[in-house]
């Protein structure tokens, strides 16, 4: 196994020290480059240097696990969630290309996570790594009503109430928001269509509304939304649409 640089991100310092002594004692090829008790120190650290795996608590104050992920503009690392809390969605985790393992830690565990993420770098799987990773996060983000944007800066996470509609706009989004501004992400508006979705309804090709917002069907072919916004609906929409309201 290679050398790789790692980070340890826990709320409490007791199993952050535990988890520190357990990775340089089992692992001597990985660098312990820090330890944070603070997530939000973790980003800036993360930002301006190079790391290979990371250690992340779910459960912390300011920003859980999920969040953090969130506010980084690229994944470029391995991720192995440490946690007490079976409940947050580790089937998912497994199944993915992360891995976690539960406190207390057991040391064949915490070998099988560090063995498959180091598998991951030297197979160059970041890029499925990130991918599932996204939809975790995006799957997280939905059970909070909030919609989770790729941008050129990072990711944003909007409240689902914010978004009046998305507009596909030559391979990129733009997200229209009720308060007249804008967000561009990098993700097509395919990306954002989810067919499970009991907010959002793609009514044309280049549209997607909010089912709340939307004000008036106009009979030519639009949908009239808040802020007297009109968005085309089409015809092989027409019909789904008004039985969205005729089934209520």
């Amino acid at each position: 196994m290679k050398n790789y640089q790692v980070i340890l991100v826990d709320d409490e310092r007791s199993a952050l020290e535990l988890l520190k002594r357990k990775v340089e004692f089992l692992f001597p090829n990985l660098k312990v480059a820090g330890t944070f008790q603070d997530p939000r120190k973790a980003i800036s650290f993360i930002k301006s240097n190079s790391v290979d795996i990371l250690f992340l608590d779910i459960e912390m104050p300011h920003l859980n696990g999920f969040e953090m992920l969130a506010q980084l503009s690229e994944l470029s690392f391995q991720v192995i969630f440490v946690t007490a809390y079976n409940e947050y969605a580790l089937t998912a985790i497994k199944q993915s290309a992360v891995d976690y393992i539960l406190k207390p830690i057991d040391d064949k565990e915490l070998v099988i996570a560090v063995q498959k993420a180091a598998e991951a770098i030297e197979k160059e799987l970041q890029a499925e790594s990130t991918e599932k990773l996204f939809g975790l996060l995006r799957d997280t983000m939905k059970r909070t009503h909030k919609l989770i944007v790729p941008t050129a800066k990072g990711l944003s996470l909007i409240p689902e109430f914010e978004v009046l509609h998305l507009e596909g706009y030559e391979g990129y989004t733009r997200i229209h928001l009720v308060d007249g501004s804008t967000v561009l992400s990098s993700y097509s508006l395919g990306r954002f269509d989810r067919d499970d979705s009991k907010v959002f309804f793609k009514c044309h090709k280049s549209h997607i509304v909010n089912l709340e917002h939307v004000r008036a069907f106009e009979n030519e072919g639009y949908l009239l939304l808040e802020k007297n916004h009109r968005v085309p609906i089409s015809r092989t929409h027409r019909k789904a649409f008004l039985k969205l309201f005729n089934d209520n």
